[in-house]
């Protein structure tokens, strides 16, 4: 009698606790910082401050770095928590050892972005930033490379599954969220519950384009198994760079910068 109170007690408690889990699903999964948290005045850093809506009229907020002589335009999609101000190593390196042109924006919710983030939100924000970028550069959108950091670099497969790219590049991505959180959480089950999917791995052979993939071996976040995964869904052509004991959330050096800067200079020209 005892055994089976308490058996129904750990069940009650189990289930209050998928419940609170699936109502704090976004809170999880998206991580936003709001302006003015940040450094929205970095020294040494010229860039031109991007305004423009999504769809369904959601106002948006990044920033663009012009290259006189660029080797690339870039589209970077960040990843699930803080803003614009938190790349600026990032935008340092893409422009100044990369040489390309690139706008990195805040998806819904995020910075001076207004609205709050989900799947759908942010996946039509990086639609809009693309848009945008090629109005103001001139360059059309399928000459655009899409670029993104974790869950930026679902977006960023997304965008280059339905719409293509000239190149694609990313880093620390996952396979698909539900692997993520079954990653980290194998007590639940995360993989029915989880209304957010991202699922990379089942949208990239709808791609058609030139690959660069990184991902760190000591990834706690993010397991260097799920980017192989991904990696191993692409088509060719597609280069797997391996970041020796690279964590999640590491900086990159100039090497890896150069790395990018030579796809870039692979990359059709015309």
């Amino acid at each position: 009698m005892w055994a089976w109170k308490a058996i129904r007690l750990f069940l009650i408690l189990y289930l209050v606790l998928l419940v609170v889990l699936m109502f704090l699903e976004n809170h999880l999964v998206f991580i936003p910082m709001k302006y003015p948290r940040g450094n929205w005045r970095p020294e040494g850093l010229e860039f031109e401050d991007a305004w423009f809506q999504a769809a369904d009229g959601t106002k948006l907020h990044g920033w663009l770095l012009a290259h006189e002589k660029s080797l690339a335009t870039v589209l970077f999609c960040h990843g699930n928590a803080g803003n614009v101000t938190h790349r600026e190593d990032v935008l340092r390196g893409l422009h100044d050892i990369s040489g390309a042109a690139v706008l990195v924006f805040d998806y819904r919710g995020y910075g001076r972005s207004e609205g709050s983030p989900n799947e759908a939100g942010v996946l039509a924000d990086a639609r809009a930033a693309r848009a945008w970028l090629a109005r103001r550069t001139g360059v059309p959108e399928e000459r655009i490379v899409l670029m993104g950091e974790s869950l930026g670099g679902a977006v960023a497969v997304d965008l280059a599954a339905e719409q293509g790219a000239l190149g694609l590049v990313l880093e620390n991505t996952f396979s698909s969220l539900p692997d993520v959180a079954a990653f980290h959480y194998p007590w639940a089950p995360v993989r029915l519950l989880l209304r957010t999917r991202l699922n990379s791995a089942e949208k990239i052979n709808r791609y058609h384009g030139p690959l660069l993939q990184s991902h760190g071996d000591g990834d706690t976040i993010v397991p260097y198994s799920m980017g192989r995964q991904l990696f191993d869904k692409a088509n060719e052509p597609k280069e797997f760079l391996t970041i020796p004991q690279g964590d999640h959330n590491d900086s990159h050096d100039r090497a890896y910068y150069r790395k990018v800067r030579e796809f870039f200079e692979t990359l059709p020209k015309g």
